[in-house]
């Protein structure tokens, strides 16, 4: 395989990715709405510890443990920004 053969494939992944993660964000809007109508909070500390446990748990590598978390948090907290922005006018 050469390394435009990889390259493409990198740009099909990031094709991908970009796809996901904004399905992930409209998802985050729609629970920023339910969320809304049941005036919880956004944030939810427990949720998040759910979800690095388990993604850590899935975690096959080459990535570690502690970037997993990392790339994670910052999906997380850009869907968190997104419901503040979008269901409670905060910035």
């Amino acid at each position: 395989m050469s390394i435009d053969d990889i390259r493409d494939r990198i740009d099909r992944l990031d094709s991908d990715l970009l796809r996901i993660f904004n399905e992930r964000a409209s998802l985050a809007l729609q629970i920023g709405e339910i969320k809304k109508g049941l005036d919880l909070p956004v944030y939810d500390p427990a949720r998040e510890k759910r979800i690095f446990a388990r993604m850590t748990a899935e975690n096959e590598g080459p990535l570690d443990d502690q970037a997993i978390v990392r790339l994670f948090e910052r999906v997380i907290d850009e869907s968190r920004r997104l419901e503040r922005i979008m269901t409670r006018g905060e910035h």
